[in-house]
């Protein structure tokens, strides 16, 4: 079976509501700040590798990112539960990495503060930029290419990161488990090296998809590496926040508002 071609689409039911599949051509879509401050962050929903969380989680990021002088760029991007192979989404997000620094003066971003953000399979996505971005995903198609797509810092927000057992349950390693080395190249922990970037990490304890264990397995090895990492643990919360549904996770925007802020700061310490 080849991939779905036809117009995307986009769910407007339960737990799909806002997110996009069937992306036939990888983009990404800018929200602009009215003052930009020259940050720029790569978002990134997530969906299991079969659907993109952009309504819920994806687009009010972006937003609130541009509120606050970042320019967002809201990443839409291939699917193997489309049909497509299991390594399209890394050569997505790894071009979109190489567009925006190799693009970052006509784009008006500055190059060494270019970060990700990723929800869920974005985040495992995300997280994989950020400690394989180095690792060529696709052959080379022009100059842009030969730029670096290891971002400058990461947020991954109830993240999958492991395919080790006995976390290896979500649909997200279905999908990955097509490719080679799948246990060691796509467990986000265990590809940290001495030069991986700042990552901020939140996670609820009663996540019911991705275990809370995902975002533990990576903050410990950020540690071992002697890398910066900070990471927010909530007691309740469940999977899938987005901007803050009040009835799922018992919160507004604010704790959104935290992590995002958190993710700055651990970036602007580090001079990114």
């Amino acid at each position: 079976m080849g991939p779905l071609r036809g117009r995307k689409k986009t769910g407007n039911e339960g737990a799909a509501t806002g997110a996009v599949s069937n992306v036939t051509v990888p983009r990404m879509v800018v929200v602009r700040p009215k003052k930009p401050n020259g940050a720029a962050v790569l978002v990134i929903g997530g969906g299991g590798y079969f659907r993109i969380q952009i309504g819920s989680a994806a687009m009010p990021t972006a937003e609130w990112l541009a509120k606050r002088g970042v320019t967002a760029f809201v990443l839409y991007y291939r699917l193997p539960g489309d049909g497509w192979a299991s390594e399209v989404p890394f050569q997505d997000g790894q071009r979109a990495m190489r567009l925006l620094r190799g693009n970052w003066k006509t784009l008006g971003i500055d190059p060494k503060r270019i970060g990700v953000i990723g929800f869920s399979a974005g985040g495992h996505l995300a997280g994989t930029l950020a400690t394989r971005g180095a690792h060529d995903f696709y052959p080379a198609i022009d100059a842009v290419d030969t730029v670096s797509a290891v971002p400058d810092f990461a947020g991954l927000i109830y993240p999958v990161i492991s395919m080790r057992a006995p976390i290896d349950t979500t649909r997200t390693a279905r999908y990955v488990s097509k490719l080679p080395d799948w246990r060691n190249a796509f467990s986000v922990e265990a590809q940290v090296t001495g030069t991986t970037p700042p990552i901020f990490l939140a996670h609820a304890y009663d996540d019911p998809t991705a275990d809370v264990a995902h975002s533990l397995r990576l903050a410990a090895a950020m540690h071992a590496a002697k890398r910066p990492v900070e990471m927010h643990l909530f007691q309740r919360g469940g999977h899938s926040w987005g901007a803050g549904q009040a009835r799922r996770a018992g919160r507004s925007m604010a704790p959104l508002v935290r992590q995002l802020g958190a993710v700055e700061r651990v970036a602007g310490e580090r001079g990114c």
